[in-house]
């Protein structure tokens, strides 16, 4: 059974950091494609980065390029995303999710808000 449990999530100050984990089991966690996925108040579902762990290929919405950064440990099956010059349009809900060509898995989400 795959599962997902995201952590990190709290309430950071506009310019901070903030780093999220999602704890992950029941698949191959060395070959696979892990995202995180968004959703702020009041809105639909936003990508924000990828990576293949296989090859360590990652991708990223341009609105975060160059802020965030997608990483996995791998001996811990791990998925991190580093949020840094965090902004207030950066609070969502973020998911964890596995990307697999029979659907994709998510976690609950762990929540992020940015203000001062």
């Amino acid at each position: 059974e795959v599962l997902l449990v995201e952590s990190g999530g709290g309430l950071v100050r506009p310019g901070g950091s903030q780093r999220l984990s999602c704890a992950a089991s029941g698949f191959p966690f060395t070959s696979s494609a892990m995202s995180w996925v968004r959703q702020a108040p009041g809105k639909g579902l936003e990508w924000v980065s990828t990576i293949h762990t296989y090859i360590n290929n990652t991708y990223y919405t341009e609105s975060v390029k160059d802020r965030f950064t997608i990483s996995t440990d791998n001996a811990k099956n791990t998925l991190y995303l580093q949020m840094n010059s965090l902004k207030s349009e950066d609070t969502a809900v973020y998911y964890c999710v596995l990307n697999t060509v029979e659907g994709d898995y998510w976690g609950q989400g762990t929540q992020v808000i940015v203000s001062s």
